[in-house]
């Protein structure tokens, strides 16, 4: 037990970056001479950021957190990687398969944490609609379809920023100064004790001996 930062809004705040990336190619905002610049971009800003934002979320003890922010880090690199290695306005099968997959799982740690936290769950959950979309336009080369991406990919953004920002000042102010939807152990986590904090902690994964 150790007290640190919370990790949400880095995390947010790189997919709300990432995911603009990706909408601006997908809307034609940029020629697709620069879709390498835009693979380049994801990946050298929004993976290494969620990767750090998933480690501290297991450090911090939310497993949730921890494994949405690498399953979305996996699908952005590997969005990163077809988009910087592949031919500019070709689609790839694969690469459509592989986000169908990595949108079904991350349902996981949407569901998990809307137990919890209604903000970070949402955040999650239109990162998996983003997936399918941009899944489904890899799979089909149907334009409907990367332009629906490319609009979700707008609403992700904002909502990510939101979720940036309100989980940051709620972390420096120690309050909930914009509406993050906490329930449950979410809310008890902020208006509870410290006992509250460490019961049952013999349990968790770090401390017991068998995972």
């Amino acid at each position: 037990l150790r007290p640190i930062g919370s990790p949400l809004p880095l995390g947010l705040l790189a997919l709300a970056v990432g995911t603009f990336t990706l909408a601006g190619l997908q809307l034609a905002w940029i020629p697709l001479a620069q879709q390498r610049d835009a693979g380049l971009v994801i990946l050298t800003f929004a993976v290494p950021l969620q990767l750090l934002s998933c480690i501290y979320g297991f450090i911090a003890r939310d497993s949730a957190a921890g494994t949405g922010m690498a399953l979305q880090a996996g699908g952005w690199f590997s969005i990163g990687m077809t988009t910087l290695t592949g031919h500019p306005g070709k689609t790839s099968p694969a690469l459509g398969l592989l986000l169908v997959g990595a949108a079904t799982v991350l349902l996981v740690p949407a569901i998990t944490a809307s137990l919890s936290k209604m903000l970070a769950s949402l955040a999650m959950a239109l990162t998996s609609v983003r997936f399918y979309l941009t899944g489904a336009y890899e799979l089909s080369a149907a334009t409907y379809w990367k332009d629906a991406a490319g609009i979700a990919g707008l609403v992700l953004a904002a909502v990510a920023c939101y979720a940036g920002l309100a989980f940051e000042l709620e972390d420096s102010r120690r309050a909930t100064l914009l509406p993050t939807f906490r329930r449950g152990t979410g809310h008890r986590a902020l208006t509870g004790n410290l006992a509250d904090e460490v019961d049952g902690v013999q349990h968790e994964a770090g401390v017991r001996t068998v995972l």
